[in-house]
């Protein structure tokens, strides 16, 4: 209100308007003076209102800084984790940088250097390695008897399939705990070769209920429990026992 509002009002109504205001400035007076009592009040804590425990700051952990330890002082960063380059690559490929990926200049005849490198893994087609085995003869001339070349010692006759195979069947099938039907599949799937149950019954586990089969698989098992002790993974030291090799521990490195 400006001087001349106030001249045209009556006594009356200035008294009242007076009134209205002193009792204005008696309730902010007093909300002033409840606002500057807060401000010498000790911090809220579990002990003295109504805040959980876990608001609370604990006597054994005091508050420090995210970059900061317990003890106050300043963490070192950690280097971020990543694979380690493979120390013995299969192949090693050098790429030369042919443009500049700023300015697409040819860059193919300047002098050029490492600036990165990483691998990039990978398995090659899976497929098995089959050996046709011929063996020759004819009629000696000596004695007139039919004579046929020995098998060799690493391919005989009888089961077609070779020691790794058999290795890794058995390691699928006793140490993994595959299921027959699902191991003729996974055989069929993954390595293309078409290996029935009967087969790796008959043909890879030789009858585990037969004399001879209960003793090799008694030897699976031993083997499987021998190379755990002797820190030999349980497909090596299926295939070193079915090559008739000893475990041996691994040298120290």
């Amino acid at each position: 209100m400006d001087r001349a509002t106030f001249d045209s009002l009556d006594r009356e109504t200035l008294i009242r308007l007076i009134l209205s205001q002193a009792e204005m400035i008696e309730r902010l007076t007093k909300r002033v003076a409840e606002l500057e009592a807060k401000l010498n009040l000790p911090k809220k804590t579990p002990d003295n209102s109504s805040t959980p425990p876990s608001k609370g700051q604990k006597p054994s952990a005091p508050t420090t800084p995210d970059h900061a330890d317990k003890t106050g002082k300043k963490r070192k960063s950690h280097e971020g984790a990543h694979r380690p380059l493979h120390p013995n690559p299969t192949t090693k490929r050098d790429i030369r940088s042919c443009a500049c990926q700023h300015c697409g200049a040819d860059v193919s005849q300047n002098p050029q250097f490492a600036c990165e490198a990483y691998d990039h893994i990978d398995i090659p087609p899976i497929k098995p390695d089959v050996t046709r085995v011929t063996l020759h003869g004819g009629t000696c001339q000596d004695c007139g008897k039919k004579f046929k070349a020995a098998p060799p010692a690493d391919m005989p006759k009888g089961s077609p399939f070779g020691g790794n195979l058999r290795a890794l069947i058995l390691y699928l099938r006793f140490t993994q705990n595959i299921a027959l039907e699902r191991l003729s599949t996974l055989l069929s799937t993954m390595l293309g070769l078409d290996v029935s149950e009967g087969a790796i019954i008959n043909k890879v586990t030789y009858c585990f209920r037969s004399a001879w089969g209960a003793e090799l698989y008694a030897d699976i098992r031993s083997a499987i429990e021998t190379g755990r002790r002797r820190a030999i993974d349980a497909l090596e030291a299926i295939r070193l026992t079915l090559a008739g090799k000893p475990l041996a521990a691994p040298a120290p490195s």
